[in-house]
């Protein structure tokens, strides 16, 4: 068979005379729609770090569990949700243990956006560039697709892995687990760094779980919140020209040239053709309320379980918090892929709706925030809480 024959899906193949490339990107070509070997590799690197990923004492994990008893108790009380009753118990991991359960996790989510954007760019119309070398940058980004977007997926997981807490410091829903996850070894870190009692940090993290694990487990989240996430992740546009048209304005004379072609080489949504589309610009208002409402829901019982147990504990949610959103550019690309932002804004917008709401209804009407996926509040009702109450009728 020549070696100039097109690929499977009749992208024709402008390596077929060098043997090296041509072998890789036959390979690139059979991946599918995600690489997700490339995926858990660059997740592992990431999560690893440059400092130890050691596992905790087994006993560490028995003073959480200890913890937990306490919280579980307060965080029923001040949600009064029904998913709140389960206590599911914590274990005690490592980075990249967090990285793996993050990444099967999500797995759905990341697969949907693939299959979508490859279903949407096998089924547009080829058009064959009858200069080699023309041809060859053009397919580029179409047969590196899968493979970006494992390592970038997986890049992405692995620096939240180095941060995170908890497994809910991404405000996302996880399928149903007997277990959270929680990472001992980051949070004593931040505990010495921040002069916080080691206890005191522990138990907040345990109320940040467990409300977080009851607001995401309840019944409007996978109809309301879910569903509009994976809107989002399904409605990028390919677009295979995207590398050649970045660089079209570049002037080879530019001393700032080859910073700018590396930039371009760099971002993971040009090299994957996948551009922010029409549908997700509609999208996005919804999503960022029900962003804003959720997360700030959350904040709402964590704030009221922890006054009851830790006293005042303003000084460690504040610093958290700001933790939270000092991702920098990868705060960027999960903003990007998934549609969730981890703005300063987006917590305050939700902080400010859902003490609003407690103002004027109690916490049993912030409740029914997540009772059902028409409770969820539109763009108008996160800044007027009175719209979201007069809707459903709460008095």
């Amino acid at each position: 068979m020549s070696d100039n024959l097109p690929f499977g899906d009749g992208t024709p193949n402008p390596f077929g005379g060098m043997p090296f490339f041509n072998d890789m990107m036959r390979a690139m070509s059979q991946q599918g729609a995600l690489n997700w070997d490339l995926a858990t590799q660059f997740a592992n690197l990431g999560a690893a770090g440059d400092n130890p990923d050691p596992q905790s004492d087994p006993t560490v994990r028995i003073a959480y569990n200890a913890l937990a008893d306490i919280a579980s108790m307060h965080v029923r009380q001040v949600s009064n949700l029904p998913t709140a009753d389960s206590k599911p118990e914590f274990f005690t991991t490592t980075r990249a243990i967090w990285a793996h359960r993050t990444l099967q996790d999500l797995r759905p989510l990341f697969t949907d956006m693939a299959n979508a954007l490859s279903s949407r760019r096998n089924n547009a119309p080829v058009e064959i560039d009858t200069d080699p070398m023309m041809a060859m940058i053009g397919n580029l980004s179409s047969m590196m697709a899968p493979a970006m977007l494992g390592m970038s997926i997986g890049s992405m997981v692995g620096a939240l892995a180095r941060r995170a807490f908890g497994q809910y410091d991404l405000p996302i829903p996880r399928p149903v687990a007997p277990d959270l996850l929680v990472v001992s070894p980051s949070i004593d870190s931040f505990a010495s760094e921040w002069e916080i009692a080691v206890d005191d940090l522990r138990m907040w993290v345990i109320i940040h779980e467990l409300a977080s694990h009851a607001v995401l487990s309840s019944p409007g989240i996978a109809d309301g919140y879910l569903a509009t996430i994976r809107r989002h992740v399904m409605a990028f546009s390919p677009d295979p020209n995207a590398l050649m048209d970045s660089l079209g304005d570049l002037d080879p004379n530019d001393p700032d040239a080859m910073a700018t072609v590396q930039a371009k080489l760099s971002d993971p949504l040009i090299m994957m053709g996948a551009l922010q589309s029409a549908e997700q610009e509609a999208n996005r208002p919804l999503l960022d309320a029900h962003v804003s409402a959720i997360s700030g829901y959350i904040d709402y019982i964590v704030d009221a379980a922890c006054a009851r147990v830790l006293g005042n504990a303003s000084h460690i949610s504040e610093a958290v918090r700001r933790r939270r959103i000092e991702f920098g550019t990868d705060a960027q690309l999960i903003e990007r892929l998934l549609g969730v932002s981890l703005s300063r804004h987006r917590q305050q917008a939700g902080r400010s709706f859902a003490n609003g709401v407690a103002e004027r209804g109690g916490a049993d009407a912030l409740a029914q925030l997540v009772q059902s996926s028409g409770n969820l509040p539109t763009p108008n009702e996160i800044d007027a809480p009175g719209l979201w109450l007069a809707r459903l009728e709460i008095q």
